[in-house]
């Protein structure tokens, strides 16, 4: 297994959810994209290639490098097995992360007709048998971690024995680490069976990626919980696909720190109990040497739980509205 011992697990890594496919719901990708009409695969790629650059040159000293992919973020996955073959990347100087279950079906389109889906869910074992040798095609040497992609009730994963022994052969005959990503209102609720779940007397799943934010704050429980039980806390969306760029009480404190509003929101998120990694969504090297600022951010606000407390307090939503507010942002 050529996983970095648990002192070397980066904190910050870099989401390839807006680098790996020419549309996605973060706000504003025209003012970097240029016109949606007109995102070529190459043009997309040098762009990816420009993050990853900074990600390698900026990771801090005693950690590697960390991206996060998936099979249905475009090219995500080719676009990363590109470019650590490309620059002579060893798999033990980086950490990879990847997921399986949806399938990206948009063709390289940013619009679509009205109600056509980006990717299509599936989980089940023909699928992950299917994606799996997928992504050990594009980046099988380097994969640190496997996560079921969006893991709900409604799709059956979290009660279907028999992937539950496909994920457990793939831990064993691969090395790799299992973990699942969370997503809606009952993101919770999945992360509590996760832990419940079990294969030969084994615990099946490893970490958990889960969306946790200033705005959404409602897992914070089941999270202290996961990380009590030994799992490898994950956060995306933590700019909450750039809506917090955009609140002013994140605006207010940010000035009154002298920080950006985007290492403060990350900072927010990396000083919690639950010991989180996070996830970076930067489609650019200066927003992510903005993002990676957050570290010592977070470190100012251990120092002051009583700052933490309050502006998480006051930028919290209720759940429910958080959840339909983003089912209504639009591809772009």
């Amino acid at each position: 297994m050529k996983m970095p011992p648990p002192s070397q697990l980066p904190n910050l890594g870099l989401g390839m959810a807006a680098l790996g496919r020419p549309g996605y719901i973060n706000l504003g990708r025209d003012a970097i994209f240029g016109n949606s009409s007109s995102r070529p695969i190459e043009a997309m790629q040098s762009q990816a290639d420009l993050v990853l650059d900074s990600l390698f040159a900026n990771t801090s000293k005693g950690s590697v490098p960390w991206v996060d992919c998936a099979r249905s973020y475009g090219l995500s996955e080719q676009f990363v097995g590109d470019y650590l073959k490309r620059n002579n990347i060893k798999p033990n100087e980086v950490y990879c992360s990847s997921k399986w279950g949806y399938t990206y079906v948009a063709d390289w389109n940013v619009s679509l007709d009205r109600g056509a889906p980006h990717e299509v869910k599936d989980h089940s074992v023909s699928n992950f048998l299917k994606q799996v040798e997928e992504t050990k095609h594009f980046i099988g040497h380097y994969v640190d971690l496997y996560q079921i992609h969006s893991a709900t009730f409604e799709s059956g994963v979290m009660d279907d024995a028999d992937i539950h022994k496909a994920l457990h052969q793939c831990r064993e005959n691969l090395g790799w680490k299992i973990g699942l990503s969370v997503s809606s209102p009952k993101q919770d609720e999945v992360m509590r069976r996760a832990m419940e779940i079990e294969v030969d007397g084994h615990k099946l799943f490893d970490s958990v990626q889960c969306t946790y934010n200033v705005l959404e704050q409602r897992p914070a429980p089941a999270l202290l919980a996961a990380h009590k039980a030994g799992m490898d806390i994950i956060i995306k969306e933590g700019l909450a696909n750039g809506r917090v760029l955009r609140n002013i009480i994140i605006l207010k404190y940010a000035k009154e720190m002298d920080c950006t509003p985007d290492s403060l929101a990350l900072g927010c998120i990396l000083a919690q109990p639950f010991q989180p990694r996070v996830l970076s969504g930067a489609v650019t090297p200066e927003q992510l040497h903005s993002n990676m600022k957050a570290e010592g951010v977070a470190e100012r606000l251990r120092k002051d739980a009583t700052l933490l407390d309050k502006i998480m307090a006051e930028c919290v939503m209720d759940s429910e509205k958080y959840w339909k507010d983003r089912a209504a942002l639009a591809w772009n």
